[in-house]
């Protein structure tokens, strides 16, 4: 825990730095020339104005250390901690976030190795924007692995402090497997679940009950998975697939996700029906990943051909593609190639269109479309307007995957597995345009040890601009219910 430093502690501690003044001859006094690490690392990151404090820990040597937080508009602190451990009081951080506005802060970090020992570190740099973040984050949260169904949640966090909340809790739904969560247009009162298992059915928040549906129509011969919502709100697309897991003895990639088919659908969920979205092209295409733009008008997808062998993954490659879509006429038209990640022998997953149409985030991979499992997965910034692609500046040498834009489209979260290379955890980054991209930062916890030792995995992050109103137990009720089964568009 923070404490103060005392007065006499305070004037003889720093009385020392008067006494030697800028020099470093001073003896047991070591001007270290480069910033301390600490965990998480913030240094020289860009943060909202209401984000939560960033607690850290000093991974440096020291029985005690003292801390100098200064912002730009003249706000000094000064604190001491024992163990390292910097925790910072939710409302003096949130003072010092308003008073600093568009600023910086800066941290002066001192350790005290010994008796004869001190040493001063150079500062680390916080900036803040003037861009809030969506007050809420919803992710999936569930041990790292294959079919680890047991225990597994839906969570909801504040990120404008500690506060979370369980959405779901597969252990009230007889351990089935939920995936799939998604929201029209970050909106925390419409929202869908999908539950693959014995309660099985994709969960509909409307007004102030949950409808469980049943969207594999008679004429659908795999169900619905990978969701998108229409910017409208009635309509959802989704990819209808038939989906397998393999094992290689490789140690690059161990375990891989392969659609054996896929293909697009449409659900109207005003009037509980599916469509296909029809394919003119003659050439047999695996499709998945729907996005929107943000206007309704294109639909984007990944699509691959069909190879004779469905399980050689490492042969199928997916382009960026995208349709016209009328809705007046609930109509698509012809394909069009947006980004060819064939050319360059890569695959494509996750498309996410900005809020404002201009850009669109995809993670590019060596092959396949489940990028979890691929180390050297990174994403990409693609400017819709000029066509140009380019290698983002937030990737690590781990993987890089899920990803969305919060509302405002000035920040993006994605799971990165940065820290351990098994885990992933929910990065958020700034952006201000193409060419200004803030450096990435894990969402800030109450423990910052907690990263360390949670051997859980952040999965599927998504910015919602309000608290959802609903619980595990709402969704337990709603599993008790028939699921409605949807119809087909068309069908005499």
């Amino acid at each position: 825990m923070i404490k103060a430093l005392t007065g006499s502690q305070l004037a003889l501690f720093f009385g020392l730095f008067l006494t030697a003044g800028c020099t470093t001859d001073f003896e047991g006094i070591d001007e270290i020339d480069r910033e301390p690490v600490i965990e998480p690392d913030y240094s020289g990151v860009t943060i909202p104005p209401n984000i939560a404090p960033m607690n850290f820990i000093i991974r440096e040597d020291g029985k005690s250390f003292s801390l100098s937080v200064k912002s730009s508009n003249g706000y000094v602190k000064k604190v001491r901690t024992s163990k390292g451990v910097v925790r910072f009081p939710l409302h003096k951080w949130k003072k010092m976030l308003k008073d600093t506005g568009r600023g910086e802060i800066s941290i002066e970090i001192t350790a005290v190795v010994n008796a004869t020992e001190i040493r001063h570190y150079r500062p680390i740099k916080i900036f803040i924007a003037n861009d809030p973040v969506d007050p809420w984050l919803c992710y999936r949260l569930l041990y790292p692995g294959y079919e680890a169904y047991k225990q597994l949640e839906i969570i909801q966090r504040c990120t404008e402090n500690f506060r979370e909340k369980p959405l779901v809790d597969n252990r009230l739904l007889k351990t089935n497997c939920i995936n799939c969560h998604s929201f029209s247009g970050n909106n925390p009162d419409r929202l869908m679940v999908h539950v693959r298992g014995s309660l099985g059915g994709t969960y509909f928040t409307e007004g102030k009950r949950i409808v469980r549906r049943d969207l594999k129509a008679d004429e659908m011969e795999y169900g619905a998975v990978y969701p998108a919502w229409h910017p409208g709100g009635t309509i959802v697309a989704f990819s209808s697939n038939s989906i397998v897991q393999s094992f290689h003895a490789s140690q690059v990639y161990n375990i891989e996700v392969t659609d054996l088919a896929s293909s697009l659908v449409v659900y109207d969920a005003e009037n509980n029906e599916m469509s296909p979205v029809t394919e003119t092209d003659s050439v047999p295409y695996l499709e998945t990943f729907p996005e929107w733009s943000p206007d309704g008008r294109f639909l984007y997808y990944c699509r691959a051909r069909q190879t004779a062998d469905s399980y050689a993954s490492d042969e199928t490659k997916y382009d960026l593609v995208r349709k016209p879509f009328d809705m007046s006429s609930f109509s698509f038209g012809k394909a069009e190639v947006v980004f060819d990640a064939c050319a360059i022998g890569k695959s494509v997953s996750f498309p996410r269109v900005s809020p404002d149409g201009k850009y669109l985030v995809f993670t590019l991979h060596n092959s396949g479309n489940f990028s979890i499992w691929h180390k050297e997965a990174d994403l990409y910034l693609l400017d819709i307007q000029t066509g140009k692609a380019e290698r983002m500046s937030v990737n690590s040498e781990f993987t890089e995957s899920y990803h969305s834009w919060s509302s405002n489209g000035k920040w993006l979260v994605f799971s990165s597995k940065r820290d351990d290379g098994l885990t992933a955890r929910p990065y958020i980054a700034w952006f201000a345009s193409a060419d200004s991209v803030g450096k990435p930062f894990a969402l800030p916890q109450k423990d910052p040890a907690l990263y360390g030792h949670l051997i859980k995995t952040f999965n599927r992050p998504e910015f919602v601009k309000g608290r959802i109103r609903f619980g595990p137990r709402d969704f337990e009720r709603a599993s008790g219910r028939k699921a409605l089964k949807a119809g087909w568009r068309g069908r005499k």
